[in-house]
């Protein structure tokens, strides 16, 4: 068995970050190494910058995609990998390595996608539009826990995320001298009768789900006038894909309605919307049993639910046919993904190589 090459990759793409759609530098590591390791590789899927390394054996048998995200937090200049995305890379590509090494695909086709640009909810979508799933049978992603989740040495064979995103609105009233307001539109009065509205409405409480008011923006520049201009921004959650969908409309529809009562208007746009789970048993039984045997027993832990979001959850959304798993691997990470001194137990990293070959013996096997 060839020497794990999973720390060296990451030391190096963990100095490297880039955020979604610009990881340039990334992208030419990862299409190199699957390159040199014997895969055919193609890059600039759907026009951005996923990467896709493919092994057909030849023989008939099922496609199994192995998908790892790229992309950092930040700006281009301040970036940081504070999600584990430089983790997820590692694990997969050293995986890649070994299973070549290892001959371990004897059936069917192995497909290794390292997508951008998750954090903004368009790398799976630009994966989908760009072809690389549309022959894959079964799709797994991975991604490092929380202390408070899991810990190192454990490992969840399914993740429950939420659908998750954000609204913005845009209200448009007309500004006045504040001696004569009638002459106006108050897009402030317009804006918290929209937050009013939004607070009234109710959903099904036995879904967990949660809407609210994250930003309210309305200056007219001066003290003594009405503000004709307002931004606000919702933040919306449900672990349920139809609910989500039923929220984002009557959430448009109050703030219409709101907004006509003092005669303002409103530009809508939705932005950066994940899928909440959707997880095939079966796949979720196959990654079962892959932990017990690479990780032992003790290492399977109930599947997880989070209200965080995910845009893997877009391949099962787009593509249906495709059975879908998600495992959450233990890395003991504090104080919280995202948080700006987010780190973790590297000690984590051969466990996820180890869980990516099992799944290939599993189905490819």
């Amino acid at each position: 068995m060839m020497e794990s090459t999973v720390f060296k990759h990451f030391n190096y793409l963990h100095t490297i970050p880039e955020v979604g759609m610009q990881e340039f530098k990334t992208s030419a590591y990862l299409a190199a190494v699957l390159d040199r390791a014997g895969y055919q590789v193609q890059t600039h899927i759907g026009g951005a910058t996923g990467v896709m390394g493919v092994l057909d054996s030849g023989v008939p048998g099922p496609v199994l995609g192995l998908r790892a995200d790229m992309d950092a937090l930040g700006t281009p200049e301040h970036a940081a990998h504070l999600c584990g995305h430089d983790s997820h890379m590692s694990m997969l590509l050293a995986a890649a390595e070994e299973i070549i090494a290892e001959g371990l695909v004897k059936k069917g086709k192995l497909k290794i996608l390292f997508q951008p640009a998750e954090e903004t909810s368009g790398g799976a979508i630009s994966m989908i539009d760009g072809g690389a799933v549309d022959d894959v049978d079964y799709l797994i992603g991975m991604h490092i826990r929380p202390i408070q989740e899991c810990r190192l040495g454990q490992a969840a064979p399914a993740m429950y995320y939420s659908s998750a995103g954000h609204v913005v609105i845009e209200v448009t009233g007309r500004q006045s001298h504040g001696a004569r307001p009638y002459l106006g539109v108050s897009a402030l009065d317009a804006g918290c009768l929209i937050v009013q509205a939004a607070n009234a409405l109710r959903f099904d409480s036995s879904i967990v789900h949660n809407l609210k008011a994250t930003r309210f923006l309305c200056d007219a520049g001066v003290m003594n006038a009405v503000p004709g201009k307002a931004t606000l921004v919702f933040d919306l959650r449900s672990q349920d894909n139809d609910l989500m969908d039923s929220m984002l409309e009557q959430l448009r529809r109050a703030a219409e309605n709101a907004t006509a009562t003092v005669g303002a208007s409103i530009d809508w746009k939705i932005n950066n919307i994940t899928p909440a789970s959707i997880i095939s048993p079966e796949v979720t039984d196959i990654i079962s049993d892959v932990i017990r045997e690479e990780m032992g027993e003790a290492a399977l832990v109930p599947p997880i639910t989070t209200a965080g979001g995910e845009d893997f959850f877009w391949y099962p959304r787009k593509r249906p046919a495709i059975k879908t798993g998600f495992i959450g691997l233990g890395a003991d990470a504090e104080p919280g993904l995202h948080a700006p001194d987010m780190h973790f137990n590297h000690d984590c990293l051969p466990n996820g190589v180890k869980l990516h070959k099992g799944a290939v013996r599993k189905i490819l096997g």
